[in-house]
Formats: structure tokens, C-alpha cells, sequence
């Protein structure tokens, strides 16, 4: 189990929310008291609470990845397990020539992400899951999570961004950053 949470700015002013969304994770420090932080660039903020259980060592938040001409393409956040990521692993290695730089199961989402888009690595996964990529280069985020929400994805747009989180209070904890009307209910 881990929390995810993110602000996705629409004004490239990802920098002066940190210490918020930093603030706001502290709403789902029950879901990962393992390694909590935040990662950002121009347009977007990711705050996490990780609970390490698969390749403690290798496997932080977020997680980047991408091809050989630019390995940091992708920004990762993960709420979940994934049952079949070793199969993925492989079948992505094999027909792809996928590398991996850690041992789990993160890197099987965003390296299938990259080769078969979101609708191939969505019918691939296995398991409970809910997760955000944000794509440095297109500078596009993707939002998904099983189908059946066994892992909660809370999100909202509102005038200065669109926030998502693992909790609902700490979408409501961003409420002003993103410019959401008073007296949401999320």
C-alpha cells in the first residue's frame, strides 16, 4: 500500500504549491510510512507515501523511467500491487528490448505504458492498482486505476490545476491550490 497524491498546475507554477502538497500527504501517512517526499518540475508536484514491500532498495517514488535516448522521460506514482509484473517484465524485455533498472513491479506499468500505450498496458495488469504519469516530454498526465477501484483515485480540476490523491482529504487539503470552489465535497 502506498499513497499517491499530485497537483498538475495550469499556470507552470508547480513550484510554489511543494510545501502544500507536501503538507497535503501527510493526510495519507497511514498508507506508506516508509518514505514519504515530494518530486516536481515546471507543471506538476507528485507527492507520496511509500510502503516499501517489493525491492525496498531500488523501487522509490516516483519512479522514472523511459527509453535509452532519455531514461528520466517518465515520472511514476503507485498505489497497489501488481500480481503479474514479472510476466510483463519479461514479455516487455522480449518483444520490446525493455531495460529495467530495479527489481519491481512500478517499472512493468510505465515501461509497458511507453511500448503499448495506456489502453495495452491497462488490459496486461493484474492485480490492484492506482497510478499517475507524467510524460516530461509531451508534458501529459495519465491518470488510471483498476478497474474495480479496489485502490481509490480521487480527482478534481479546478481553476489553477487538477489535483488527484489515494485520499480525499488531501484533495481537499489542495482545494485552494487548485483554485476549487468553496465548499467542495470531494
Amino acid at each position: 500500500m502506498c499513497g499517491l497524491l499530485g497537483l498538475l498546475t495550469s499556470d507552470g507554477t508547480a513550484a510554489d504549491v511543494v510545501e502544500p502538497v507536501a503538507v497535503a500527504s501527510h493526510c495519507m501517512r497511514h498508507r506508506g510510512p516508509d518514505e514519504p517526499g515530494t518530486w516536481h518540475d515546471d507543471d506538476i508536484v507528485f507527492g507520496f507515501n511509500r510502503l516499501s514491500i517489493i525491492d525496498i532498495e531500488h523501487s522509490h517514488q516516483p519512479l522514472r523511467w523511459g527509453p535509452p535516448e532519455n531514461p528520466d522521460r517518465y515520472a511514476l506514482v503507485f498505489n497497489g500491487e501488481i500480481y503479474n509484473y514479472l510476466e510483463i517484465r519479461a514479455q516487455l524485455a522480449a518483444d520490446e528490448g525493455a531495460t529495467f533498472r530495479t527489481e519491481g513491479d512500478g517499472e512493468a506499468i510505465v515501461a509497458g505504458f511507453h511500448h503499448w500505450g495506456i489502453d495495452g498496458v491497462l488490459a496486461e495488469l493484474r492485480g490492484m492498482f492506482a497510478f499517475a504519469i507524467w510524460d516530461t516530454e509531451k508534458r501529459e498526465l495519465t491518470l488510471a486505476r483498476d478497474q474495480f477501484g479496489i485502490k481509490p483515485l480521487y480527482v478534481a480540476t479546478g481553476s489553477k490545476g487538477t489535483v488527484f490523491s489515494s485520499e480525499k482529504k488531501s484533495v481537499l487539503a489542495l482545494a485552494d491550490e487548485a483554485g476549487l470552489k468553496p465548499g467542495l465535497d470531494a
